[in-house]
C-alpha cells in the first residue's frame, strides 16, 4: 500500500473560525485521524503580541479534540500547526489541512509530506546553536517520515519555531542564563534564522562548519533555498513540516519551488508554478489551471540595502508599520498577480531563508488529468 497526501485550503472569516474545517469533517471529506499539519494565515500584526495565531491554534485544538476523542492539548502536541500571522495588503486569511492516509491506488509518484517536533527549548537557546541543533535531527525525522531519501526530493520545509517574552527573559536571568537578545522582536528573527539554518545544513546548501552563534541573523551569505521559517509566542518547541515529491506516494498533487531574489521577482513564481505542471504564460494564470493551483508559499523580507534593482525603499525606515508587514503585502500583489487569487500562504521575516531581501516560493498544484 502507498501513502497519499491531500490538501485543503479553507477559508476563515476570524481567527477563531475553524467552521470551514468542521464542515469538512462533518462531511466527510476528511478525517480527523488523518490530519498531520494545519498552516493559517491569520489577520494579526505578525509580531510578538500577534495573540491571534495562538487564538487559531486553540480553536482548532479545542475543536479537533471532540472529534479525536483527545484533549486539546493532546490534539496540539500531535498536529503541527503553523500560525503566520499578518494578513497585509490583498492576503486572503485562510488554512491549509495537510492529511496523510493509505491507499489501494498504485504509488506513481506524488507529494509527500513529514513532519516531526523537537523538545521544548529554554530561553537562552533561542537564536542559537542548541535551538539549531536539536531542529536538525528532527528535520532529518521528518525527511524520512516522508521517505525523501534526498534532498533533491524536497522542495519546502515549514518550521514554526518560538520567540522570546519579557516574562521569558527575566525567567532564564532568574537562572542566571543569558539570552541571544533582549529585543523580543529581535528574537524573532534570530529563532527563524536558526531554524531556517538547519534546513540548509540538511539539504547540503551550508556546510556545518560554517555554523555559528555568531552567524545566525548576520551572515545573510548563508540561506536555504527551501526553508519557510515562522516565529510564534504560543509554542516553545520548534514544529517542522517537509514537503516534496516521492516515487513511493500515490495521488493526483505535486510541489515545486524556486527562489525570488527580490520582492519582485515575478519569473521566480512563475518558475515555481511551472515546475508543479501549470502555465502562467507571461502573465497569470488561466482559471483551469488557477483550479489546480492548490496552494502558493513564499517567503517576503525587505532588502538590508534599502534598495529593490537600484531604486530605493522605504520599509526598514517606518517607524509606524513594521518591515515585514510591508514586505507581505509588496510579495503578495505580485504573487496574486501572478496566479489570480489572493488567499496565498506569504510569511514575512526571510532571514536566511533566500537571499537578502528575497526569498524560496513553492506551489502545489494538482496534476493535470
Amino acid at each position: 500500500m502507498a501513502r497519499i497526501a491531500t490538501v485543503h485550503r479553507v477559508p476563515m472569516r476570524h481567527p477563531g473560525d475553524v467552521s470551514g474545517v468542521a464542515a469538512l469533517l462533518d462531511a466527510g471529506a476528511l478525517d480527523p485521524a488523518d490530519i498531520v499539519a494545519i498552516l493559517g494565515k491569520t489577520e494579526g500584526n505578525g509580531c510578538v503580541n500577534d495573540f491571534t495565531r495562538a487564538y487559531a491554534v486553540q480553536a482548532l485544538s479545542v475543536m479537533l479534540a471532540g472529534r479525536l476523542a483527545l484533549t486539546p492539548e493532546a490534539v496540539a502536541a500531535r498536529i503541527a500547526m503553523v500560525m503566520s500571522g499578518g494578513t497585509e495588503g490583498g492576503l486572503s486569511p485562510h488554512f491549509l489541512v495537510f492529511s496523510v492516509r493509505t491507499t489501494d491506488a498504485a504509488a506513481t509518484g506524488a507529494l509527500a509530506m513529514g513532519t516531526a517536533f523537537t523538545r521544548d527549548f529554554a530561553p537562552e537557546e533561542i537564536g542559537r546553536m542548541p535551538q539549531l541543533e536539536a531542529t536538525a535531527a528532527a528535520v532529518r525525522a521528518a525527511m524520512a517520515d516522508a521517505a525523501l531519501t534526498s534532498p533533491a526530493d524536497v522542495h519546502y520545509v515549514q518550521i514554526k519555531c518560538p520567540l522570546l517574552t519579557s516574562e521569558r527573559i527575566a525567567a532564564a536571568e532568574a537562572r542566571g542564563a543569558t539570552v541571544a537578545t533582549h529585543d523580543t522582536y529581535a528574537s524573532m528573527g534570530l529563532s527563524r534564522g536558526a531554524s531556517a539554518l538547519v534546513v540548509a545544513l540538511a539539504l547540503g546548501e551550508v556546510p556545518a562548519g560554517a555554523l555559528s552563534d555568531a552567524v545566525i541573523g548576520q551572515d545573510t551569505t548563508l540561506f536555504s533555498h527551501r526553508a519557510s521559517a515562522s516565529a510564534g509566542v504560543e509554542l516553545t518547541r520548534n514544529e517542522i513540516v517537509v514537503l516534496g515529491n516521492s516515487a513511493s506516494w500515490a495521488g493526483d498533487l505535486t510541489i515545486a519551488h524556486a527562489v525570488m531574489q527580490d520582492g519582485i521577482d515575478l519569473p521566480a513564481i512563475h518558475a515555481a508554478l511551472r515546475g508543479a505542471g501549470l502555465d502562467p504564460g507571461a502573465g497569470q494564470l488561466a482559471p483551469d489551471h488557477c483550479a489546480r493551483l492548490v496552494a502558493l508559499l513564499a517567503k517576503a523580507e525587505p532588502s538590508s540595502s534599502g534598495r529593490i534593482r537600484g531604486n530605493r525603499h522605504i520599509m526598514n525606515d517606518d517607524s509606524d508599520i513594521n518591515a515585514t508587514r510591508h514586505a507581505r503585502a509588496l510579495v503578495c500583489g505580485v504573487a496574486a498577480a501572478a496566479v489570480g487569487r489572493t488567499d496565498l500562504f506569504i510569511s514575512g521575516g526571510a532571514e536566511h531563508q533566500g537571499p537578502d531581501g528575497g526569498g524560496p516560493v513553492a506551489a502545489i498544484a494538482r496534476k493535470e488529468a
